[in-house]
């Protein structure tokens, strides 16, 4: 028989919020650090063994990444802030619907996004600004690391409903299995067999592959509701509501996806124009993006933490602790950003040779893009938590707007008219003044939020 969990009993809405941001925040930042060790572990082995065309392959083909990881948020966290969101209703056999219809939709568009890249592979990394000597490095990875989309999906937004079913750790343990087996494979197939761009692929696609097991196996015993295959059937009104709260953060990923788009083409074509050439530019941003990913790990783990918290007791009218667990995600941000801050600033080349030695005029271009163009990364953390937290609470269209605002809305502008008149270094200066205009559009909204009489009554 089904155990009954109810408001009084959920520890969502009575444990000390400090604990419960903790022991969701904690997992969800390994698990999203690890997910960034994918790429990470074979930028290393490539950029060592490869060199910097390998590096600029990976930064290449990196935006189909990217929208798995979208995909992935999109049902993942929809999935999962419609669940919460159901359970703090007491509504729990609706919850069950929306952690099925996100499994299902998860492996269709999985599916269908492998077989669309590798049917127009090519013509999609020319699109992606591919300069013509990194093109035969980048059909190789991506080729390969497509027929893994479907378990890259699978494991990354099926960890959100685990998280959002009270299993933070294994959520962790499921990440941190692929990526110990991609580590392992990578020095494998790259270190030792000599496999290059091809290995590093296999590495990846094998370690996704597992952890997209184990996440189907805990779907076989999930906690809270049990799955059956009438959960797996798509209704409307269900994928509707999945989609709706998903949209916010898969718009950030897509967004990003365009930004790196963007990016990379503008890279070759002012690169071009400069002494650093076409691929120097697009390797070392390529480093850079994923370093930073790392950092941005801990900040939305800190936000994906922040979900279950705020959806449910949002959903419970318990408006005190959803403010205090908005502030207290703001605070423990802060002290991240701040140590991220330190290291781009002052450490930039030492990071940038971890992952292989080049030209002069390589570290030139890294240096000054990680010093210029990450300026502002000590305070871009309030609009990734700012955002999720209105998904969390079942506002995603100023999720939604708020996920734009730094990618859409002002870097890309920023990066087609700054390099008119700066050539390179316009790209460069687009960064900081995209962070700091979305930084406080996320604040205003914030404070608007907060004004609301709910909030004041408590």
């Amino acid at each position: 028989m089904e155990e009954t969990v109810r408001y009084s009993e959920n520890p969502l809405g009575t444990r000390p919020v400090n604990k419960l941001l903790r022991q969701f925040a904690i997992p969800s930042m390994v698990a999203m650090l690890v997910s960034a060790l994918y790429n990470m572990v074979d930028q290393f082995f490539i950029g060592r063994y490869v060199g910097e065309l390998g590096n600029a392959a990976t930064n290449i083909a990196f935006p189909l990444t990217t929208s798995c990881t979208a995909i992935a948020l999109l049902c993942g966290i929809g999935g999962a802030s419609a669940f919460n969101l159901a359970m703090g209703a007491d509504k729990k056999e609706e919850a069950g619907h929306y952690v099925g219809n996100a499994i299902t939709t998860m492996l269709a568009v999985g599916t269908a996004l492998c077989i669309v890249v590798q049917l127009f592979l090519t013509p999609i990394l020319n699109a992606f600004g591919s300069p013509s000597d990194v093109l035969p490095y980048a059909e190789d990875y991506a080729g390969i690391t497509a027929l893994g989309f479907p378990f890259l999906i699978i494991g990354t937004g099926g960890g959100h409903l685990m998280r959002a079913d009270g299993s933070p750790k294994m959520t962790m343990i499921c990440n941190i299995t692929g990526a110990v087996i991609n580590t392992v494979l990578d020095y494998i197939f790259v270190g030792v067999m000599g496999w290059e761009m091809v290995g590093a692929a296999w590495a990846t696609v094998i370690g996704q592959f597992v952890a997209a097991l184990l996440v189907f196996n805990y779907f076989m015993r999930f906690k809270t509701v049990k799955l059956s295959r009438r959960h797996l059937v798509l209704k409307g009104r269900i994928i509707g509501k999945v989609l709706s709260l998903g949209t916010a953060p898969c718009s950030n990923q897509l967004a990003m996806m365009v930004v790196q788009i963007v990016l990379n083409n503008s890279l070759k074509y002012y690169g071009g124009q400069s002494s650093f050439g076409e691929s120097i530019p697009i390797a070392c941003v390529g480093i850079i993006s994923k370093v930073c990913m790392i950092f941005f790990s801990f900040v939305i783990g800190i936000s994906q933490g922040l979900q279950p918290i705020v959806s449910f007791n949002y959903g419970a009218g318990n408006y005190k602790r959803v403010k205090k667990a908005y502030k207290l995600a703001l605070f423990a941000s802060f002290i991240i950003s701040t140590v991220a801050f330190v290291m781009c600033q002052v450490f930039p080349r030492q990071i940038i040779s971890l992952f292989g030695d080049g030209s002069e005029a390589y570290y030139q271009f890294g240096i000054r893009y990680f010093r210029i163009y990450m300026l502002f990364i000590g305070i871009t953390f309030i609009q990734p938590i700012t955002s999720n937290f209105f998904t969390a609470i079942g506002k995603p269209v100023k999720g939604v707007f708020l996920s734009l605002t730094r990618q859409i809305l002002f870097l890309i502008p920023l990066i087609l008219i700054l390099p008119l008149f700066l050539g390179i270094d316009g790209i460069l200066y687009a960064g900081p003044i995209a962070d700091f205009t979305a930084v406080t559009t996320a604040t205003v909204m914030a404070v608007l939020e907060f004004r609301h009489k709910e909030y004041k009554e408590v």
